[in-house]
């Protein structure tokens, strides 16, 4: 049963973070940000093993294991860079791959699962690597795509895994952001930007065959060939045309014409659907709903194995995070907002649930406290979903005068949901209590909530986070006084914005990977983000049409407004947010004689991942909050 993401979005500035300060009884730092003890299992197609990842010399690198036998065999040695995700490719050999330094330009390695014929086989210098199809009814070939012609775009090639041989399926005119196979492994369908903000969908019949444009669209409007339907004739689609929230649609590709509406959420986008390649048809569709996943099956059979794990794990949300061609061996994942999660083998036929690991078995789960889903009231009279974590102890009745770090996401197209978050986690163990939003302009809301954050970063989206901290105050569980905000990405340009723009709300401020300067910033986005432009102007704003505004909501140009002390971390190989713009900041702020410490990694690009630079991180965050928000 494959579960299928959207193919074709915009590239989005993603990251996630959180932070410390004092408790009593503290559960070491490290226990919080150290590497998984074992992590992203999966099962082989033949099901007799299962893959994992567990560090070696402190990254995290390749483990197989035979079902049923407690001894493992460590495949890979990696000990620059941790393994960034890895796949089955066949019964006997694994894909993984990695990037350098934080570049994020991911490079494909392949070894059999006895740790033989390792093979590197797209590590060219600054060239990035797509998986678009893993082919998993053809033992040897995958589909990927390469920007090695032209740094900007990526061209599809067949890979044989034996050989290595790389064999191009299509040139990328220039504006193809996306490939789509059928399920036989044909080039069928490419998504293109035109004229800039349209995107276009192109299909063919067969591969001999050129593309031609079935459907134009704005790129506000979204038709996504999730999968095609088992005759490879018509496919499942994701659409938001003539509606706010996407719907699940049996769509014909030759002229995108909707035959049959299958599913819709009146609160939330779909985020996924699972399709199973054995039974021939769709499985289930979900959505992200405010605590935990909300599921809709097409399948009865499905369904009833659902009932029987949520019986035997209750009160865990749980997903499949593998199986093998039969579908009856599962890997099963069970998380909730107290714990890493742990991984069990299901055996559907005999309904035998068996626990494999802890993702983090230091962590124990009745220490950690509970995510609370919370609701405001923006200035506007938007509704805001978000969570308020409480330090142990404390309810949403008892909580009053706490000191609160407020973390906005990053992205800003992306939200926040319901689940386990180490640093939410740490910084609610050290006594702070931990706010988080889906500010307008956050996705899985529908179409109008996200275009209300379009141009408006500084402004609207601002207010949001601003009306959820002034929301604290009025209930008495915020002490006015002792404040902080930190964010990551787009959350640290919101977390300059906030010192900035409403001074006298925070007591100090972390700033990790952010944005400062919104004109500098759409001048140093990576190459291949570059036929988004048009998009991004629109979304963010036209450093020449909109110079005025982008100044004006561009905090670097109005450090005289700060007032707060500032933690400043930036990866040194951040291909998303220069290291300029961390840099500029900082230069001006102590021009100011501003209070401001600054951190580089070298090692590192958008946020960091090695464990020793994440200790450094939190430790530091921990000292600066500490000594900010301590009475």
């Amino acid at each position: 049963m494959k579960t299928f993401k959207r193919i074709f979005a915009i590239a989005t500035l993603l990251v996630t973070i959180g932070f410390a300060s004092k408790a009593n009884a503290q559960v070491p730092l490290e226990d919080f940000f150290k590497n998984p003890e074992k992590v992203a299992f999966q099962i082989s197609p033949d099901g007799k093993y299962f893959s994992y990842m567990a560090p070696y010399e402190n990254r995290l690198n390749l483990f197989i294991q035979e079902i049923g036998s407690d001894k493992a065999t460590r495949i890979t040695s990696e000990t620059s860079r941790d393994i960034a995700g890895s796949m089955w490719a066949n019964g006997h050999r694994i894909l993984y791959i990695k990037d350098t330094g934080g570049d994020e330009n991911y490079q494909l390695y392949g070894v059999n699962l006895d740790g033989t014929d390792a093979k590197a086989y797209t590590a060219f210098p600054k060239v990035g690597t797509q998986l678009i199809d893993k082919l998993e009814n053809i033992d040897s070939l995958v589909i990927v795509g390469l920007n090695k012609r032209n740094p900007q775009v990526f061209d599809p090639y067949r890979l044989n895994l034996n050989t290595g041989e790389l064999t191009m399926l299509a040139e990328n005119p220039g504006n193809i952001q996306g490939w789509q196979t059928d399920h036989d492994g044909k080039l069928r369908v490419a998504y293109a930007i035109v004229d800039g903000v349209n995107t276009q969908i192109l299909y063919r019949e067969t591969e001999d065959q050129p593309f031609r444009p079935v459907l134009t669209t704005n790129f506000k409007e979204t038709v996504d060939f999730v999968t095609f339907a088992p005759d490879n004739k018509m496919v499942y689609a994701l659409t938001n045309i003539g509606r706010d929230k996407t719907a699940l649609v049996l769509m014909d590709p030759a002229n995108c014409e909707e035959k049959e509406v299958l599913y819709t959420n009146d609160k939330y986008d779909i985020s996924r659907l699972s399709y199973s390649e054995l039974k021939k048809k769709l499985i289930a569709v979900s959505c992200i709903g405010h605590k935990g996943t909300i599921r809709h099956y097409f399948d009865k059979d499905e369904e009833a194995i659902r009932a029987k794990l949520e019986k035997k794990l209750a009160g865990y949300d749980i997903e499949t995070a593998s199986e093998d061609k039969s579908e009856n061996i599962r890997m099963i994942y069970a998380g909730s907002d107290r714990t890493y999660g742990t991984y069990y083998t299901y055996n559907v036929k005999e309904d035998k649930l068996t626990k494999v690991a802890d993702v983090a078995p230091w962590i124990k789960e009745d220490e950690m406290v509970p995510m609370n889903p919370i609701t405001y009231t923006s200035r506007d009279g938007l509704t805001i979903e978000g969570y308020l974590t409480l330090p142990k102890g404390y309810t949403m009745e008892t909580a009053k005068n706490l000191p609160v770090v407020v973390n906005p996401h990053g992205g800003p197209w992306a939200r926040d949901t319901w689940g386990y978050n180490p640093e939410v986690q740490f910084l609610a163990e050290r006594g702070y209590a931990v706010l988080q939003m889906n500010f307008r302009g956050s996705t899985g809301y529908g179409r109008k909530f996200t275009e209300l954050g379009y141009k408006q970063w500084g402004q609207t989206m601002q207010d949001d986070i601003t009306d959820g901290v002034k929301w604290l105050i009025d209930k008495g569980i915020a002490d006015p006084k002792r404040i902080a905000i930190y964010g990551g990405s787009y959350g640290g340009y919101a977390t300059l914005a906030g010192v900035t723009f409403t001074p006298d709300l925070y007591a100090c401020a972390i700033d990790y990977v952010g944005i400062s300067n919104l004109l500098t910033f759409m001048q140093t986005i990576p190459p291949y983000w570059k036929p988004l432009l048009d998009m991004m102007y629109e979304m963010v704003g036209d450093p020449v049409k909109d110079k005025e505004m982008m100044e004006k909501y561009s905090p670097v140009f109005h450090v005289d407004k700060i007032k707060a002390p500032l933690f400043v971390a930036q990866g040194a190989n951040d291909p998303r947010v220069n290291k300029a713009e961390s840099d500029q900041m900082v230069e001006a702020l102590k021009k100011r004689g501003i209070e401001v410490e600054y951190m580089v990694k070298d090692n590192e690009g958008h946020g960091f991942h090695n464990e020793e630079n994440k200790f450094d991180f939190y430790r530091a965050m921990d000292k600066f909050l500490s000594n900010h928000l301590k009475k």
